[in-house]
């Protein structure tokens, strides 16, 4: 049966979900459950002294993170399985206090391509990270998760908009405001000290700067007569990012393997922290010359020796949308992973990577679906031809399949979680990649 079936994974999957409203939480997460199982951290500002046979990690800007393992033998080839942590959705803006009829708002900028509609009449929390001054001078990071419902984004009466269903547009700017406070002069910063007093014990601090969002209080659930849904504020990427570390998790050991999930996929991926930033090029670079052979000459062998699934879902057929798909390239929710392709390179998927997954699927009886869009609609895009193009490593793109991609709750399906999952860990312990 797929491992979705078992009740503990499912609940992992689940409180991983609630838990990491942010990148930041995501990262902090992820690596907190790496570190439980035996990982060991690593920081870029050190001399690292890597021994085969061992795990790490590794984080830049506490929102990406990398982790790996070391074969017994000379590192040869790595089996790289990459995600991301950001998901579209509302960041406040620097000086975000604005009062409008008596209500104290917060002014919010748009991150990614969300959709913006589901976004009103929910219950909103506030979440991410916080800089704050001691009173020593210190500088000092700290993550914060304000988990109850402060705000909202109210909706116009139908009866005071006659044309709301008529594909209204929204103005982010003008519309999209959460109310917090039925005030006419409060303002965020003393919330924030109370807040970092709640949860980090801060008292005599000075709030810097911070970024922070918006995110839905409600929880992951399992929907359906069956159960055959999970619905969730952040599947896209969330799900990847716990499908590659439960695969790291269950894997042999025997294999070099290495997980990546980036942050800042959602806007384009130009950061340093981004798939199209150094963050990945330098770790390999690093366990080239510990583990590896050293020279450039082996770097580019390593490179080239191995292959990258880029994880991240996929669109579902829509029941009431299926005018939406190419008819023969509709993947259906729990009938296994989608292979992504894209003649434009918008996807990194061709026929040797696509070969491999389809033979992996086939060894561990794990059912594939393949994605095309329609010839007359534009195409998104993925870390993997980012990665593909800047590491040169051999790369496809594979994802769940899912409903309401970008909206502030998202679906899947339960089984493709653990189809995907168990795909995954195959992929890891195959001895080899061809």
């Amino acid at each position: 049966m797929p491992k979705a079936n078992n009740a503990d994974f499912i609940a992992r999957l689940r409180e991983f979900l609630r838990a990491s409203p942010t990148p930041w939480h995501a990262t902090q997460n992820m690596a907190e459950r790496l570190g439980g199982a035996g990982f060991q951290r690593l920081s870029e500002t050190d001399r690292w002294t890597l021994t085969p046979g061992e795990r790490y990690y590794v984080t830049r800007n506490d929102s990406s993170i990398i982790a790996f393992q070391l074969p017994t033998s000379p590192l040869a080839s790595l089996r790289m399985i990459g995600a991301h942590t950001d998901s579209p959705g509302l960041r406040l803006k620097p000086n975000a206090t604005q009062h409008a009829a008596g209500w104290l708002q917060l002014g919010v900028e748009v991150y990614g391509g969300a959709l913006l509609a589901p976004w009103f009449d929910r219950d909103l929390g506030i979440a991410g990270r916080v800089h704050v001054r001691h009173g020593d001078g210190r500088l000092e990071g700290v993550l914060l998760n304000v988990e109850q419902p402060v705000a909202t984004v109210p909706s116009l009466a139908i009866h005071l908009d006659r044309e709301a269903n008529s594909g209204r547009a929204i103005n982010p700017q003008t519309q999209m405001a959460p109310v917090l406070m039925q005030s006419d002069s409060a303002t965020l910063t003393p919330l924030l000290h109370t807040w970092l007093g709640q949860q980090h014990g801060l008292e005599d601090v000075e709030v810097v700067d911070f970024e922070l969002a918006f995110y839905d209080m409600q929880p992951p659930a399992l929907v359906g007569v069956e159960q055959e849904l999970i619905a969730s504020a952040r599947l896209d990427n969330l799900l990847s990012c716990f499908m590659g570390v439960e695969a790291l998790l269950e894997s042999d050991g025997e294999q070099g393997a290495l997980l990546v999930a980036n942050d800042h996929e959602e806007v384009g991926s130009a950061s340093a922290c981004g798939a199209q930033g150094p963050f990945l090029g330098d770790v390999l670079k690093r366990l080239n010359a510990q583990v590896g052979g050293g020279s450039e000459e082996s770097l580019i062998q390593l490179i080239q020796s191995s292959c990258m699934i880029s994880c991240d879902n996929a669109h579902a057929l829509h029941p009431n949308f299926r005018d939406r798909h190419d008819e023969h390239h509709g993947p259906a929710i729990n009938q296994g992973p989608v292979i992504k392709v894209n003649a434009n390179q918008c996807y990194a998927t061709n026929s040797a990577t696509g070969a491999l997954f389809r033979d992996i699927c086939r060894e561990v009886e794990v059912p594939v679906q393949a994605f095309v869009t329609r010839a007359d609609m534009g195409c998104g895009s993925t870390i993997g031809p980012i990665t593909a193009t800047e590491i040169g490593v051999p790369t496809l793109d594979v994802g769940v399949p899912q409903w309401a991609m970008h909206s502030i709750r998202e679906t899947a399906g339960t089984r493709d979680v653990g189809y995907l999952t168990k795909a995954l860990t195959a992929f890891l312990n195959r001895p080899a990649l061809n």
